[in-house]
Order: C-alpha cells, then sequence, then structure tokens
C-alpha cells in the first residue's frame, strides 16, 4: 500500500529509542523527513545515523527537555511547517498512591501530560494556520485499564485520551486531524529492564524474564514497529476520516483478565 507521505516532514519526541524511534523509522520508509526530538545528544545522535544509513530522507535532531515549556516554544519557532507531529516523551513511574509523592508526581506528568498538551497547543496552532497536519498521541493501555499499582500513569493517559478525543473530534473543521494509539505491552528498553527485576523478585534470576512474558497475549510482548506501522498509517491520507478516536494495540489484553 502506497501511503502517500513522501516528501512530508514528521516531528517525533521520545525519539531515540523505543516506540518512537520505530515510529521515526516507519515513517522514513514511506520517505518523510524526520526530526527527532530527545533528551540525550548521544542517543539521538546515534538514532539519527541509524535512519540517515537506511533511508534516502532529512533528518535533523534536537536535544530538548520537553518539560520546560520554553523548548516547547522554540520547537514549534524552528519547525512551524512540519506536517504530521508524534507526541511519544515521558514515561510515568510504576506505584500506588503512596508510592508516588506529589514532587514525582508532578515532574512526570510536566513531560508526558503538560507536554503532550503543551505541544499539541503549538503545533495545532501553526498546522491550522495552514489548515493542514496530524498529531498522533502516543498513550498507553493503563488509561482504559485502570491499574492502582500504576495509578499515576493510568490517571495521566486517561486524561490524555479525553484531551486527544476531545481535541480530534473538533480538529476536522480546521483541516486537520488528532488521533491516539495505546500500546500495551511492548519490548522496548523500558520493559525489559521491568521485566528483569520482576523475574529476579518472582523467580530470583533476572536472566528468566523470558517466562514472565507467557501471560502475555499470543506469548510475547509487542513489536516498537508494530506502533510505528500504526503511526505511518494514521498519519497518511489513506486514514483521512479518521480522527478523534484512539487506537488500542496491546493483543487484545485490554480485554481479558490480569496478565501479570
Amino acid at each position: 500500500m502506497d501511503l502517500q507521505l513522501r516528501g512530508r516532514t514528521a516531528l517525533i519526541t521520545g525519539a531515540s529509542k523505543g516506540i518512537g524511534f520505530a515510529s521515526a523509522e516507519c515513517l522514513a520508509a514511506e520517505g518523510v523527513n524526520v526530526i527527532l526530538v530527545s533528551r540525550t545528544e548521544a542517543d539521538l545522535e546515534a538514532a539519527r545515523q541509524r535512519i540517515a544509513g537506511r533511508h534516502n530522507v532529512g533528518v535533523r535532531i534536537h536535544a530538548y527537555d520537553l518539560s520546560d515549556s520554553r523548548n516547547v516554544h522554540r520547537l514549534v519557532a524552528e519547525h512551524p511547517d512540519i506536517d504530521i507531529l508524534v507526541n511519544n516523551a515521558g514515561a510515568i513511574p510504576g506505584g500506588d498512591l503512596w508510592a508516588i509523592d506529589e514532587a514525582r508526581w508532578r515532574t512526570a506528568w510536566d513531560l508526558k501530560v503538560f507536554g503532550y498538551i503543551n505541544m499539541c497547543r503549538g503545533f495545532y496552532t501553526a498546522m491550522k494556520a495552514r489548515g493542514r497536519g496530524v498529531i498522533i498521541n502516543i498513550l498507553g493501555m493503563a488509561g482504559e485499564k485502570m491499574d492502582p499499582g500504576y495509578i499515576a500513569g493510568s490517571t495521566g493517559n486517561a486524561g490524555l485520551m479525553a484531551f486527544t478525543r476531545a481535541l480530534g473530534g473538533s480538529a476536522g473543521d480546521d483541516g486537520l486531524r488528532v488521533v491516539g494509539i495505546n500500546p500495551g505491552a511492548i519490548a522496548t528498553d523500558r520493559l525489559l529492564g521491568l521485566m528483569r527485576t520482576w523475574a529476579q523478585a518472582r523467580l530470583g534470576d533476572e536472566n528468566r524474564w523470558e517466562e514472565l512474558m507467557k501471560p502475555l497475549p499470543m506469548g510475547r510482548a509487542g513489536k516498537p514497529e508494530e506502533i510505528g506501522a500504526m503511526v505511518a498509517f494514521l498519519a497518511s491520507d489513506v486514514s483521512a476520516y479518521t480522527t478523534g478516536t484512539i487506537i488500542t494495540i496491546d493483543g487484545g489484553a485490554a480485554n481479558r483478565g490480569a496478565v501479570f
């Protein structure tokens, strides 16, 4: 399928690794010029080299902390003409209500929740002026399947789901689209680190982490590229009638019982 994306430009946050990198590479494979944003310059440079070495597209990088709204304003000023925005930066820590104190909760939300909102506010305004553009928010299954052991993340993702639906519901009036993706367990470095920790705690050996994957749907975690492929599809005119909705990619986990 030709997604008709060649020559467009996408800005992806949290783009040096995991889902962000996979999204950038899937877009680059379709001929999209990509702007990679993350906190760490060295990781971004490695990601830039990998994508530029595989795909004949432009690749730019910015090492910005998006919990600081001044960096959001800087990105909008530097790249007002992007066609696609993929919000992916931020990992909210696990823990119940008593494990996550106010300072840690606010710090996590400054990057993911308010970071997404600020990025949308800035780039939506620029896109609206041109009458075209797509915003894709990478959220998380915990926003629809609440987990008291991940209360800050569940609450934050649920809020961003509502935000995405509210903004996307009327985006078509401005010639834009805003959609979200809820990934389930995806085999990123972060998940594998968690699995090793759990394997050490539960099985006494961190190297037995793969055994903990067996209860997952299909007996495995999802692949970052499986999220990236959906990003590319949603970014394209092939899905031009899709806005104000959330796509869940979790192997069916949201509709099953407890996984872990």
